[in-house]
C-alpha cells in the first residue's frame, strides 16, 4: 500500500469535506506515493508517539489531533514542536490526521463515546453545515436504470444512516425531437418521439456533488441528460457535532459520574449539579465541548464532555443542566482503538499498531 491508500481509507470514513474550515487536518509530513511499512494510530503526535511508531516499524502515523496546529514560524531545533516535526520529516514518516471530520462523521469520536457509555436511541446533538444534502432527479430508460443507480450510489449518493442505495423510481413517458447533428440513443430524427422512461431520484451530501454528476454522465446513455438538483432543508442525520441518547435506566448523578469514570477509564471526572438528581437523557461531545454547553437542549439531563470552564459550569447549573467533565483526553482516547480496528478491517494485510498517550493531567488527592 501507498500512503495515499491509507489516506483514502480514512477519507472514506471521515471525508475531508466534513472538516471545519479552520481545521489543520490532513497530511502534515511525508509523501503520498511512499510505500507503507506499518501504521500507528494515536490521539496526538507526541515525541512518545513517534518513539512508539519507530518501535513498531511504522512509517505512517495516523492521528486524531493534527501534528501542526499553530503555525511554525521557524525550524529551530531548540523549539520542541519544530524539533519534533523536523525529526519526523527526516525519518520519512508520514503524519496524517482526521480531526473535525472524525468528530462529526458516522461512527466517529462521538459515536464511540456514546457507545462506551451505553447510550440508546442516539440522535444528533448539534446540526452542522457539513450535513447539507441535495436531491438528484433524472430520467432514465428502463434498460439503464440499474446502471445509473449503481453508478451514482458508488459515487456517494443514496446513503441514509446505515443504509445505502436508497433511491426511488417511477414510470413515465419522455418526449424528444432530434435535430440535425444529434445522435439519439433511440427514436427517429426530425420527429417527436415518445419513449418509456423512469424518473429516478436519490439524495447525496453536498460535498459529493461533482462525483455524483460525473457518475451520472458516465452511466447515462443519453447524449443530453435532463436532471434536477434540489437543496434539501433536512440534513444528513448521520453527521452531527455531538450526540444525545438515553441510559437504559435512570441513576443518580453521582452514580453516573462514577460510571463515566470507570467506562472511560480515567483517574477522575468533575461533576457539576445536584449529586442526588436522577438523570437519564445524556448528551456527549468528545474533546473541548464546554463552550457548547449553553446550546444543549433543555430536556437533556447531563452533558458529558471535556475542557469545561468555571463559568460554563455555573451557567449550565443555572438552567438545570448537569455537566460531567471527563477531560479532553478521556472523552477522545477511545477513537484510537476504533481507528486501528477500522484499518485492520479494511486492509487485513496492513500492519497496524496503536499508542494512547497518558493524560497530561494527573489527579492529585489528599486529606485537607
Amino acid at each position: 500500500m501507498k500512503v495515499r491508500d491509507v489516506m483514502a481509507l480514512m477519507d472514506a470514513w471521515a471525508p475531508p469535506a466534513l472538516a471545519y474550515s479552520w481545521d489543520k487536518a490532513g497530511l502534515a509530513t511525508g509523501e503520498p506515493g511512499a510505500r507503507v511499512g506499518g501504521v500507528l494510530a494515536c490521539l496526538t503526535v507526541t515525541r512518545a508517539a513517534f518513539a512508539a511508531a519507530k518501535r513498531a516499524r511504522a512509517n505512517v502515523i495516523l492521528s486524531h489531533h493534527p501534528l501542526i496546529w499553530e503555525p511554525i514560524t521557524t525550524l529551530r531545533s531548540d523549539d520542541p514542536r519544530a524539533a519534533l516535526c523536523l525529526e519526523i520529516a527526516a525519518a520519512g514518516t508520514a503524519c496524517y490526521s482526521a480531526h473535525t471530520s472524525l468528530d462529526v462523521a458516522m461512527d466517529g469520536v462521538n459515536h464511540v463515546l456514546a457507545d462506551r457509555l451505553g447510550l440508546r436511541e442516539t440522535q444528533p446533538l448539534f446540526p452542522v453545515p457539513q450535513a447539507e444534502q441535495w436531491k438528484l432527479a433524472t430520467f432514465v430508460p428502463e434498460t439503464h436504470l440499474a446502471a445509473v443507480r449503481d453508478a451514482v450510489c458508488a459515487a456517494g449518493a443514496g446513503g441514509m444512516g446505515r443504509y445505502t442505495h436508497c433511491t426511488f423510481s417511477a414510470p413515465g413517458t419522455g418526449t424528444f425531437k432530434p435535430l440535425a447533428g444529434a445522435k439519439p440513443f433511440s427514436g427517429e430524427k426530425f420527429k417527436v418521439n415518445e419513449e418509456p422512461e423512469r424518473r429516478f431520484e436519490t439524495i447525496f451530501p453536498k460535498h459529493r456533488l461533482s462525483d455524483v454528476l460525473a457518475a451520472l454522465r458516465a452511466a447515462h446513455p443519453y447524449e443530453a441528460i435532463a436532471y434536477d438538483l434540489v437543496k434539501l432543508e433536512n440534513g444528513d442525520s448521520s453527521i452531527s457535532l455531538g450526540l444525545r441518547g438515553a441510559l437504559a435506566k435512570p441513576m443518580a448523578l453521582h452514580a453516573f459520574a462514577e460510571f463515566v469514570r470507570k467506562r472511560l477509564d480515567v483517574a477522575h471526572v468533575r461533576a457539576a449539579g445536584d449529586p442526588q438528581r436522577n438523570v437519564r437523557t445524556i448528551a456527549v461531545m468528545g474533546g473541548a465541548g464546554g463552550s457548547s454547553a449553553a446550546e444543549v437542549p433543555a430536556d437533556v439531563d447531563v452533558f458529558v464532555t471535556g475542557d469545561v470552564k468555571y463559568h460554563e459550569a455555573v451557567d449550565a447549573a443555572e438552567r438545570g443542566l448537569s455537566i460531567i467533565d471527563a477531560g479532553h483526553h478521556g472523552t477522545e482516547k477511545w477513537i484510537v482503538p476504533a481507528i486501528a480496528g477500522y484499518l485492520k478491517a479494511k486492509a487485513p494485510k496492513l500492519r497496524v499498531s496503536q499508542y494512547v498517550e497518558s493524560d497530561p493531567f494527573t489527579a492529585i488527592t489528599g486529606k485537607r
